[in-house]
């Protein structure tokens, strides 16, 4: 009897089971770690995400509109949102960024007389509008009567939530919905005091309303 074993049966030789066409999978993950994310796969090089995402640019738009009176130009990312080109392009770092998702009120402005979110709302959709921040609101060195009113009543603590209120409050004023505290509230509920000075906030509303 024939002591030879089957073809099928002879254990290939060590090394046998790397493919001599190609990189292994042991291989080709250490040369991936190595170059950082450019893939080398059977002799084609790969870019990683970071990579691709490098090499297009971002769109951007020329976009002209008036803020506190000045009329002004800039070439912004698509996605900026009006927040940050006031306070990014524009210097106009009054408007606050609290939770960045429209929940909190911080950054409301005025556009075209209305109230906003500035957080959520996409610069590029507003050429020609008119903003108004809280630091168009006072006339040289002469308050606006709500925010003299928010001084006279006390009407803020840390301050961070301060020009998002007032710039709501005025707006609240101008909408008319401040026919009684409830109103007041109510039309004002989108702006979050951390401090709690809800009472005041309104007090202070309520009466520069009642002086207009």
């Amino acid at each position: 009897m024939s002591s030879e074993l089957p073809e099928s049966a002879v254990p290939p030789p060590t090394g046998a089971s790397e493919s001599t066409s190609g990189p292994s999978r042991r291989t080709f993950i250490a040369t991936s770690t190595a170059v950082g994310g450019v893939v080398v796969a059977g002799g084609t090089f790969l870019a990683g995400s970071e990579e691709a995402t490098a090499a297009g640019a971002a769109p951007s738009t020329r976009v002209s509109l008036t803020v506190n009176g000045t009329r002004r130009t800039v070439t912004v990312d698509n996605r900026t949102s009006l927040l940050d080109l006031l306070r990014e392009h524009l210097d106009l770092t009054g408007s606050k960024k609290g939770c960045n998702a429209g929940a909190c009120g911080a950054c409301t402005v005025l556009v075209d007389g209305q109230r906003v979110n500035s957080c959520l709302t996409l610069a590029v959709r507003l050429e020609g509008a008119e903003v108004t921040t809280i630091e168009g609101l006072a006339k040289g060195d002469e308050l606006h009567p709500l925010q003299q009113a928010f001084i006279d009543e006390d009407a803020f603590q840390c301050g961070y939530c301060t020009p998002g209120q007032i710039m709501s409050g005025v707006g609240c004023i101008q909408e008319g919905h401040t026919n009684s505290p409830e109103e007041i509230r109510e039309y004002m509920s989108g702006n979050v005091c951390r401090c709690g000075c809800y009472v005041k906030i309104v007090r202070a509303v309520e009466q520069t309303a009642a002086r207009k």
